[in-house]
């Protein structure tokens, strides 16, 4: 299987996690899909205008997004947020080391990109859940 199928099941994976947290998420997971979501649509766009200067914009979006992430984190101290900025920090990582150093994407960049975006999902989708259970409970109990 290539990389390109595996980034494409990562992508696929990532917006039915986010969809799900959506769906069935509080407040806190509805933001942090919103943010996780629009990270994606602009990478994936500003990669296909421009890819000459896309890392750089891959790495301006990842510290956007975990600003924006942090200030969720915050408001709503939500435990699975402290996961996904975890990732996000290792993300934001993996991009400035090879900005600095001005290395060409290659497997490593791949496989931690890939492993990143899918711990982030699933602390997305393990946060829905929680939220999920919580108000079934609330319910069952009035």
């Amino acid at each position: 299987m290539s990389n390109i199928r595996i980034g494409l099941l990562v992508d696929v994976f990532l917006v039915l996690g986010a969809i799900f947290a959506l769906w069935k998420g509080g407040r806190a997971e509805r933001a942090a899909a919103v943010v996780v979501l629009a990270n994606v649509a602009v990478a994936r766009i500003f990669g296909w205008m421009s890819p000459e200067i896309s890392p750089l914009i891959w790495l301006c979006n990842d510290g956007v997004a975990a600003l924006a992430l942090l200030f969720i984190t915050i408001n709503f101290a939500a435990p699975w947020m402290g996961g996904v900025m975890l990732f996000f920090a290792a993300q934001f990582a993996l991009h400035s080391y090879y900005l600095v150093n001005q290395r060409p994407f290659d497997f490593t960049t791949a496989l931690v990109n890939n492993l990143n975006w899918t711990g982030i999902t699933w602390c997305l989708i393990i946060g829905a859940s929680l939220a999920w259970r919580r108000r079934l409970r609330a319910r069952a109990a009035a």
